[in-house]
């Protein structure tokens, strides 16, 4: 049976359908209901219900041929009748549900409720007590209006509470904000080719209705569900919906049905769009999830969540004690195959399939996850520190005051307790317990998260200008570590606009692109035909857009080359596809990553059938039994005269980075009857050779300059291309990636295989670390090939640090690639859907100079924060010692509560603000690239800190204990409880704050840079925020009186207070001058939790996550600390029970669901590609497609090693093409890539063999 299926009356054929009748003759009910039906049963109710796809057209009023009418009314009527094609997106969180979240920190509410304490007792008058007899402290209030005045610091308080909540709540908003915009920009580039009045038009997804004849292509995500009308050997990988991993074949015939959301992996077609929107199958799943509507549900579904996550826990301890007794079969059986096998290509291949599919599943535990975000994990862990820190100062702080308190008042003083004074003590206590919080609030670094989400968010924004859409927020800062960068050549590094060059017709090579007349007639009648009919119809070269400009290329770039020909011989190729329509073509082999070629066959009147092929010349070659002369006649083609033609014509045209292209044919004359199509091995031999031709793709002028910056910041760029060895070496040495003389590597996919891998064909992480350093061009490679490099890389310890890799991609077969890398970048123009889906960032010029601006962002988002974090822990230090020392010497802080708010406003978010939106420099490329285990706090960022906190914490103590005779004022220290601000303090604070803003100046460098002024007015927030600031900082002294307990201030203290803040920038460059390598005892901090480091328990638990959350786990520590503290020894119990029947130790506590967090956000139904090799939907081998299931279930059962032996006999028949149910050896961590056989069997019950059964 033809895969192209096109059946159909004349009738159905011409009838244009006429788009004014009444209705439609179809109900929405009746369409979805038939669209939930597969393969047979869904062709039984076609022809039930329709008679066959031709009847539904007729009932939905479109016709096959011509689509719809495209009437706008038509169109507005479809879409009333069967809805729209959009999914709406779950509510986003309201204003105040945002400012609630806000409210739920912890520190904030410690603080309101102190403020409402302190607010509640301030009203209180103790009745008729003398105040002095309560003590020194609570006396001498000179008048009742001072008393009266006690609300207000507590008022102050919940102010300053309300402004940060509606600060954090308002960047929360924001945030979203700019999300739903990027959702809907990422949605709105969609688009999809649909046909409409008989002409093809890209219509955006949103505008497809029911009844459109949409064309579906190689590489295209479904936009919606619909029935086939036509297919060229359809495959779709429907995994995304059914979990099924295997490419599904789509016929008229078997199966019709093709669903939304699913990937089309080979051929092409077209469909009938039968549902859309929340109709489809992706829809009806997405209202399932509540993604359409409210969710109101959501505690019933965690629940839900959490019973099944318990399950699959059991389910999973029973098959770990299944596969213990198994593994021992196993290995025997294992061993005697080593025995038998030969180092045999395939048969290597078909083994390590057959041994390690079964333990896929295993294996993916054990295999270091995807981390989310470096950064991210980083800061949590600083935060967590830094805030037990915090929480230690101010209980001491709280102790320390309400002792001296109690000394003093009743010890030294000698005084009794009087009843009536108690709420008075209350008061004192509640005064030093607002204290505490203040340190503590200081000394938590809740500007972190917002200063990362600041600098994240406005690298995004500015990462569009820069052609970079990033679809994942933490892409964005892993790209500043990245080290290394595999790309793709066509397109990326090249300009992807293909022009014929060079061409060998008739025995002999023309240098330019022959005169038609030159070429003879038989021939180039072959030629133009095979040309027209066996490149996509969806490739076609358009008239240019400006006058003078070039043609447009739409469609395949190397197909639109060969159309480009066509048109150079002075043919037109339409003459052709109208006299031979897409329906014509009897059956279509189409191009795919194994194939590495293309076949049309036409059935001629006479019953007889012709072939055209084109695809990579070398392969097609050695196809060729026959190739056609000058003078048209077509002569054997031996072996020797293949070798010449590749030494003397395609290894001259891939020498000066030509692609070459071989164009072929075949004819089966009708007395050898109807040749059996599946087969494909026969089908595709025996051809004759039309002619060979040269296309040039020029490289990308602004590429060689970007690859040098690249290698200059320690970057080290590989190309891996489909293309021949020689184009890719011509064209990696035009780009800079390999220079002459220099000692790298160019092989091919081949050479790469044997390399890497064992006798028994099983990968090694051994022999890639051989390779990969001094790997540059990795030529005709597999989807497989670059999949095996890019987890080799990663997966390396060879080098220190460890490497962190980026990624470009634009085919479908880059899927598995762009999913694994650190950072995935798919092409906007040039990208597949599925690529799109899978990478992190798009590019949407194609351009690689983006990626470096990409690198540049990255690297500046991690030192904002590093920037920040400067500045920052200075003033954290500063204020948390003056709050301790001055509340433990003088009673009271020097600070107030609502002073250290107005401080921790201005570090926190304003400096957020500023430090994190500083735009990135050149001289960010010339370092060296931070990898995964630098600290984010370095020594010379500890040298600065520590340095200008002891300037600060020298002033600031010099002006609490002697300001007073300094500026002739009276002393502020032990005042009364509800005493007058005092000058002396007003002084105090408003220098620390002048000291701060200087300081935000020198904390704009953290690589002892000596000119802190570099560029300062490039970055006008930054400007605009510390003026704001001092503007803020006058009214407050001035004007701010008892709420903020200031007094207003004369010009000589205000130049003074300026002055000493000033200090802090000269005092700077004193502080650089100290070199860092002299200060032996500065440490680092800041350092990323490494895998190693997260205990074994823990591993466990986080098995069913898709990615660690350094960030979460940190959170996690905290809660469980406490139960840690509580249960410490069963805890140890149970760890040990745990190592010997693997059971989780946290069973009972909270496992981390994935919380709203940023990264949830834009990773709807994602390409899933686990981390599960086997399952990887990789483009399907030719041989055995349908006939060999069994082969393809391998993980199903082993067979006898016998037939193991006769399976593995048998060579890949495809010259180096991976088979496809490859799944990439994953070596243990602990044994180093030694087969876990050859290790030391370690002793049961221990950690290591509990590791080693789940490996």
């Amino acid at each position: 049976m033809a895969s192209n299926s096109f059946r159909g009356s004349k009738r159905g054929r011409h009838a244009q359908a006429n788009h004014d009748v009444g209705d439609f003759n179809c109900s929405l009910k009746e369409l979805r209901s038939l669209m939930e039906l597969r393969g047979p049963e869904g062709i039984a109710r076609i022809q039930e219900c329709y008679g066959d796809v031709e009847g539904l057209c007729t009932r939905l009023r479109t016709s096959p041929i011509h689509g719809l009418g495209g009437h706008a009314d038509d169109i507005a009527r479809r879409k009333e009748e069967f809805g729209q094609n959009v999914i709406p997106p779950k509510k986003p969180k309201t204003f105040l549900q945002l400012v609630w979240e806000a409210l739920q920190d912890v520190t904030l509410i410690i603080l309101e409720v102190a403020a409402i304490i302190s607010l509640g007792l301030s009203f209180y008058r103790p009745p008729d007590a003398e105040r002095e007899n309560c003590g020194k402290a609570a006396g001498g209030v000179e008048d009742e209006g001072e008393a009266d005045a006690g609300w207000i610091e507590g008022a102050a308080i919940l102010l300053s509470v309300v402004c940060v909540v509606l600060v954090t709540a308002f960047n929360d908003w924001s945030k979203e904000k700019q999300f739903r915009g990027l959702q809907s920009r990422i949605e709105q580039e969609q688009k999809f080719t649909v046909v409409r009045g008989g002409q093809v038009v890209q219509v955006h997804v949103a505008e497809i209705v029911v009844g459109d004849v949409a064309q579906v292509k190689y590489g295209d995500l479904l936009p919606a569900d619909g029935v086939l009308i036509q297919g060229n050997d359809l495959k779709i990988d429907e995994s995304s919906l059914t979990g099924e991993s295997d490419h599904v074949k789509k016929t008229l015939d078997n199966d019709p049905m093709l669903l939304s959301g699913t990937h089309v992996m080979e051929g092409s077609g077209k469909i009938l769009i039968t549902a859309v929107g929340v109709n489809s199958q992706t829809g009806i799943i997405f209202t399932l999830l509540g993604a359409g509507e409210d969710e109101d549900d959501d505690d019933e579904e965690e629940k839900a969540e959490k019973e099944r996550k318990k399950r699959e826990r059991e389910e999973k301890k029973k098959e770990k004690e299944r596969r213990k007794k198994e593994k021992k079969e196993k290995k025997d059986k294992k061993d005697k195959l080593d025995k038998k096998s030969k180092s045999q290509d395939g048969a290597g291949v078909e083994m390590q399939a057959l041994n390690s599919d079964d333990e896929g599943e295993e294996k993916k535990k054990a295999h270091p996850k995807k981390e989310k975000s470096v950064l991210q994990g980083k800061l949590t862990k600083l935060a967590v520190q830094i805030g037990k820190a915090g929480l230690f100062m101010s209980g001491l702080t709280v102790i320390i005051l309400i002792t001296l308190f109690m000394v003093d008042t009743f010890w030294i003083q000698g005084l009794p307790w009087i009843a009536d004074c108690t709420p008075i003590y209350i008061q004192f206590c509640v005064k030093f317990f607002i204290i505490g919080v203040t340190v503590l609030v200081v000394a938590v670094p809740e500007g972190l998260p917002l200063a990362v989400t600041i600098s994240l968010a406005y690298s995004v924004k500015k990462m569009m200008k820069d052609n970079n859409l990033v679809r994942h927020l933490d892409a964005c800062e892993t790209m500043g570590n990245a080290t290394a960068i595999c790309s793709d050549k066509t397109g990326t590094l090249t300009m992807n606009r293909m022009t014929v060059v060079q061409a060998y017709l008739g025995d002999r090579h023309y240098r330019v692109v022959p005169d038609s007349d030159l070429i003879p007639g038989k021939v180039l009648d072959l030629l133009i035909m095979g040309i027209g009919v066996n490149c996509a119809y969806t490739s076609k070269i358009m008239s240019p857009e400006k006058e003078g400009g070039l043609p447009r290329q739409v469609g395949n770039k190397t197909e639109c080359a060969l159309l480009g020909f066509v048109l150079e011989l002075r043919r037109d190729y339409m003459t052709i596809r109208n006299e031979i329509p897409e329906e014509k073509l009897f059956k279509v082999y189409t191009f795919n990553s194994v194939r590495k070629s293309m076949s049309t066959v036409l059935k001629n009147a006479d019953g007889s059938y012709r072939m055209f092929s084109k695809g990579a010349s070398e392969i097609l070659l050695k196809k060729c039994c026959k190739i056609m002369t000058a003078s048209g006649e077509a002569k054997v083609f031996k072996p020797r005269d293949r070798d010449y033609v590749v030494k003397n014509v395609i290894e001259p045209m891939a020498s000066e980075g030509l692609r070459t292209i071989c164009l072929a044919y075949r004819d089966f004359p009708p007395v050898d009857g109807e040749p059996d199509w599946e087969n494909e091995t026969d089908i595709l031999t025996g051809l004759t050779c039309l002619c060979v031709v040269g296309i040039e793709d020029p490289v990308r002028p602004e590429v060689p300059d970007a690859i040098k910056r690249c290698q200059r910041a320690g970057i080290t760029v590989r190309m891996v291309t489909g293309d021949n060895i020689d184009t890719a070496r011509a064209i990696a040495s035009k780009c800079g990636i390999v220079h002459p003389g220099d000692d790298f590597l160019c092989i091919d996919g081949k050479e790469f295989n044997r390399r890497i891998r064992n006798q028994l064909g099983e990968i090694e992480q051994e022999r890639i670390d051989k390779i990969w350093p001094k790997l540059r061009v990795l030529a005709r490679s597999s989807p497989t090939d670059k999949h095996t490099l890019v987890k080799g890389i990663m997966d390396s310890t060879v080098l220190e640090p460890r490497q962190v890799v980026a990624v470009t991609g634009d085919g479908t077969n880059d899927g598995p690639a762009l999913k694994k890398a650190d950072v995935g970048f798919a092409m906007g123009i040039a990208g597949t859907d599925v690529a799109k889906e899978a990478s992190d960032i798009i590019l949407t010029d194609d351009n690689f100079s983006s990626i470096v601006k990409a690198v540049m962002w990255g690297r500046n988002v991690y030192d904002s924060i590093s920037k920040f974090l400067q500045f920052q822990l200075t003033v954290n230090v500063v204020a948390v010692i003056v709050a301790f020392t001055g509340a433990c010497i003088t009673q009271d802080s020097p600070l107030k509560a609502v002073q250290m708010l107005w401080v921790n406003l201005i570090m926190d978010t304003f400096a957020s603000l500023a430090l994190a939106t500083e735009p990135p420099t050149e001289s960010l490329l010339l370092r060296k690239p931070y990898g995964r285990n630098k600290p984010l706090i370095s020594r010379t960022m500890m040298k600065n800190i520590l340095g200008h906190a002891v300037y600060q914490l020298t002033v600031i103590f010099t002006l609490l204990f002697s300001g007073e005779q300094i500026f002739d004022i009276d002393s502020g220290r032990y005042a009364p409880l509800h005493a007058p601000p005092s000058e002396h303090y007003t002084i105090v604070f408003n220098t620390f704050v002048m000291m701060q803003l200087f300081n935000e100046i020198n904390a704009r460098k953290i690589h002892g840079e000596r000119n802190v002024f570099d560029g300062i007015f490039k970055n006008m927030i930054f400007c605009s925020i510390v003026f704001g600031t001092f503007v803020i900082q006058i009214v407050i002294v001035q004007f701010g009186g008892k709420p903020f307990s200031c007094v207003g201030l004369s010009i000589d203290q205000w130049l003074w207070c300026v002055f000493l803040g000033f200090g802090c920038l000269l005092w700077g460059q004193v502080v650089t001058t100290v070199p860092t390598s002299r200060l032996k005892f500065l440490k680092s901090a800041g350092h990323g939790t490494q895998q190693e480091e997260i205990p074994e328990d823990e591993l466990e638990e986080m098995e069913d996550l898709d990615e660690i959350d350094h960030g979460e786990m940190e959170m996690r520590r905290g809660q469980v600390l406490w139960c840690r503290g509580l249960g410490r020894i069963q805890t140890q119990i149970r760890v040990v029970n745990a190592f010997q029947d693997t059971l989780s130790p946290y069973e009972g506590l909270e496992t981390p669901e994935s919380r709203n967090s940023i990264h949830n956000f834009m990773t709807t139904p994602e390409f899933r590609i686990e981390d599960s090799e086997p399952q990887i939907p990789l483009i399907d081998d030719t041989e055995g497609e349908d006939d060999a299931p069994t082969k393809r279930n391998a993980a199903q059962t082993l067979p006898p090693p016998s037939t193991l032996a006769t399976l593995s006999s048998t060579p890949n028949q495809n010259n180096n093409a991976v088979d496809r149910i490859i799944p990439l050896y994953k070596e243990s961590p602990k044994t180093g890539g030694i087969p876990q056989s050859a290790a030391l069997p370690p002793r049961p019950g221990s950690p290591l063999h509990s590791l080693e059964t789940s490996l």
